[in-house]
């Protein structure tokens, strides 16, 4: 059970297409396709559906992916990691902990300090510039 469960039909009435596509049915958008991944701006990148905080602008990096990407969340807490054996490969999705959106996919090729590259999905999240 999740912090917060709604079904597809309310999901829908508040998130974009794209959104409820990537969140609650594991899609991917295309690389290279969203703005997040060109931001630059400080502030904090939160869950698109349900607001949680997940990724700190001070942790973003240009991994080349054609994705936003990060080396850690805010909090551990915020994310959950689970094993994606779909398409052929064995992953680690990465979803939000309290709706339990997909949110994208975390590999061990990052920078230093955590070597880990957490993979978003743009339309899975809302930026919140800093004042």
């Amino acid at each position: 059970m999740r912090e917060i469960e709604k079904t597809k039909e309310e999901w829908q009435q508040e998130l974009t297409g794209q959104q409820c596509f990537v969140l609650f049915e594991k899609g991917t958008e295309r690389p290279f396709s969203h703005p997040y991944n060109d931001n630059k701006e400080n502030g904090t990148y939160v869950c698109a559906a349900c607001g949680t905080p997940l990724f700190s602008s001070e942790t973003k990096y240009e991994s080349g992916s054609g994705w936003p990407s990060f080396f850690q969340p805010i909090s551990s807490g915020n994310v959950e990691e689970i094993k994606d054996s779909s398409h052929g490969m064995t992953r680690t999705e990465v979803v939000c902990r309290k709706c339990g959106g997909h949110l994208g996919h975390v590999f061990n090729d990052g920078p230093k300090p955590t070597g880990l590259r957490y993979c978003m999905n743009g339309a899975a999240l809302k930026f919140d510039k800093a004042e």
